[in-house]
């Protein structure tokens, strides 16, 4: 068996990995298009925040461990077609050197690329994406020249991250995103009090602007031009406004489109080509709320793709179990997340959706040093089901612990009553005999049961 996987981000390696432990004996061969197998792509901003200071410490895994392995790993090799029937590769080295590759299975693992807004002057110097380690590695030699201000386009997570980041290297940072409020996966009340924090460590947001226009002006600095006049002016760029699947070499093998363009794949990460398997950002992926393909480039979701591909992929039968979107991001002294669905996205699936904003401490009140969690509930006023939850809160009160009992909530299946029941740990530093999201399911319930109250949607 003679196992191909290209790509060597997350769900590559994943596939690779689980494929060596179920077949021994294969022969697994990766194919990536530079010379950074298993970097964490997610640890960017803290490189450039100087939080990680050596960017080999990114690679979860070494060249010489992934090779101990048993991977047998070929970089700087760009795959430019696939050949279904006759399971070749044509792939180009360093120097433009082709190479046809054989393969009794095929796992395409790669990822998403970044969007491209229409935005005049993408490609001039000192604008910026920020997507892979070559990415990174060109900013942060730029970042060694010390510039003093920085305009980011773009107020989803790497938005954020950044703008953390830039402003902790002491760069003066002004964030332009498109809509009213930033992070826009969650709902307006929370996303205010990530913009609150930006701004107490001497970030600027500009909300409702289209940029439109990037161009050098005078000392070498860049002129950034946007819609409602806006106009700045900085040393450095970074355009991020999301990512969109990197299905075109497997599409243009005639696997079949997807949900936003991703690869369509079954649950056990199958393609419409046989013996072809798919992974990561470039595939969508099952949602368990939904009971339906979406697409959610994250890189828990990529990992577990990829796992159960390479598992597939050398004669195995497993399911991907699918993803409820679980998302949390760090801004300063400030955590936010969520996971399942929002209001509007379970009214659109046809729940009858309710929403209750509500206010906890995430340990008791007479214990020095207690935050407040901003938490919101989003249940099925027919059924009871819990549907989604988001939650914010200072970085030391342990918003992913709560933000990962309402995701296992989901994937369970649990009502919003049911939460109570959970056997949750207790003491008084780090949580209440009624945790705080179980205080929030039950302010959750005493509204839904009451007649005369109004949704309180945020």
């Amino acid at each position: 068996m003679h196992l191909v996987v290209v790509g060597g981000s997350d769900a590559g390696i994943a596939a690779a990995l689980r494929a060596r432990e179920v077949d021994p004996t294969a022969d697994i061969e990766v194919v990536l298009a530079d010379a950074f197998p298993n970097f964490s792509i997610c640890g960017l901003p803290y490189l450039l925040s100087g939080e990680v200071r050596d960017w080999q410490a990114l690679a979860h895994r070494s060249r010489a461990e992934l090779e101990r392995f048993g991977l047998r790993l070929t970089l700087e090799a760009t795959v430019h077609g696939i050949d279904p029937a006759g399971r070749t590769l044509l792939a180009a080295g360093p120097g433009g050197r082709e190479a046809v590759i054989g393969w009794d299975a095929l796992v395409v693992a790669t990822g998403a690329e970044p969007a491209r807004p229409p935005i005049s002057g993408l490609d001039c110097p000192g604008v910026f994406v920020l997507h892979t380690m070559d990415d990174a590695l060109r900013l942060a030699r730029a970042l060694e020249s010390e510039p003093q201000s920085a305009v980011i386009v773009g107020g989803g997570y790497i938005g954020l991250e950044m703008a953390e980041a830039l402003v902790q290297r002491g760069l003066e940072v002004t964030l332009v995103e498109r809509l009213p409020q930033v992070m826009p996966t969650v709902d307006a009340n929370l996303a205010s009090l990530v913009s609150e924090e930006i701004a107490a460590h001497g970030g600027r947001i500009v909300f409702d602007t289209s940029v439109h226009e990037i161009g050098p002006c005078h000392g070498g600095r860049l002129s950034v031009k946007g819609d409602r006049s806006f106009e700045g002016v900085a040393d450095v760029v970074l355009v991020a406004v999301g990512v969109r699947p990197n299905a075109a070499l497997a599409a243009s093998a005639g696997a079949a489109i997807g949900s936003h363009g991703a690869l369509a794949v079954d649950r056990r990460m199958a393609t419409s080509l046989p013996g072809v398997w798919a992974a990561g950002d470039c595939a969508e992926t099952y949602h368990a709320m939904l009971g339906r393909p979406a697409y959610l480039p994250l890189g828990t979701t990529a990992h577990k793709q990829g796992r159960t591909a390479g598992e597939n992929a050398v004669g195995g039968d497993r399911l991907f179990a699918g993803s409820v979107g679980t998302q949390v991001v760090r801004v300063f002294d400030l955590a936010a997340g969520r996971t399942g669905l929002r209001d509007l996205e379970a009214a659109g699936a046809g729940f009858d959706p309710l929403t209750v904003a509500s206010v906890a401490p995430d340990h008791v009140a007479y214990y020095p040093g207690a935050h407040p969690l901003h938490q919101s509930v989003t249940g099925d006023r027919r059924t009871g089901r819990l549907l989604g939850f988001q939650i914010a809160g200072h970085r030391l009160a342990q918003v992913p612990k709560r933000l990962d009992i309402a995701a296992t909530a989901l994937h369970l299946g649990a009502s919003v009553d049911g939460i109570s029941d959970l056997d949750l740990s207790y003491a008084p530093p780090f949580a209440g005999p009624w945790d705080a999201v179980q205080s929030a399911a039950q302010e959750w319930v005493s509204e839904a049961n009451d007649p005369s109250a109004t949704p309180n949607t945020p």
